[in-house]
């Protein structure tokens, strides 16, 4: 497993970032960079079951199972990973999910100077991390675009 990192500045509140970040219509803009259709069945609360999602090639939904580790409202939030979803069913035990089971997603947030730094890091295998390497920053730069002009609004 290795541990990937991501930083990006976004001129808005922590408040701000927090809430575009998780709000359900938002967080489906943001992560369509990792794949067309993404979203997420459950609650960010500490402690809960949370399904991300996206539709496979047969249209059924896939992707992962994960529970919310830890939630500090606008300044940290954890996600452990426990396995997948295919096909609409949960996996939690196959060979494949050994290796990833216990992954973590964290976000932390920061004050600077009237911006918010986001500092993602991850726990992924060898065989993604250049998909990641890829994806997170244009990720990031889309959540950036939507919390900017969403703060200018307010």
């Amino acid at each position: 497993m290795k541990k990937l990192e991501f930083i990006i500045l976004i001129d808005a509140p922590r408040e701000k970032v927090w809430e575009i970040m998780l709000n359900e219509k938002y967080y489906r803009e943001w992560t369509e960079i990792f794949s067309p259709g993404s979203h997420f069945v459950g609650s960010w609360s500490e402690g809960s079951k949370i399904h991300f999602l996206a539709p496979n090639k047969a249209g059924q939904m896939s992707g992962m199972v994960s529970r919310v580790k830890e939630y500090r409202p606008y300044d940290y939030i954890s996600i452990e990973h426990l396995g997948f979803v295919e096909n609409g069913k949960e996996d939690t035990s196959s060979e494949a999910v050994k290796n990833f089971a216990g992954a973590h997603e964290n976000y932390t947030l920061k004050d600077r100077v009237g911006n918010t730094e986001l500092f993602v890091e991850m726990d992924t295998e060898d065989e993604y991390e250049e998909m990641f390497d890829n994806t997170w920053p244009k990720a990031l730069q889309k959540l950036k675009e939507l919390t900017e002009s969403q703060a200018i609004k307010h």
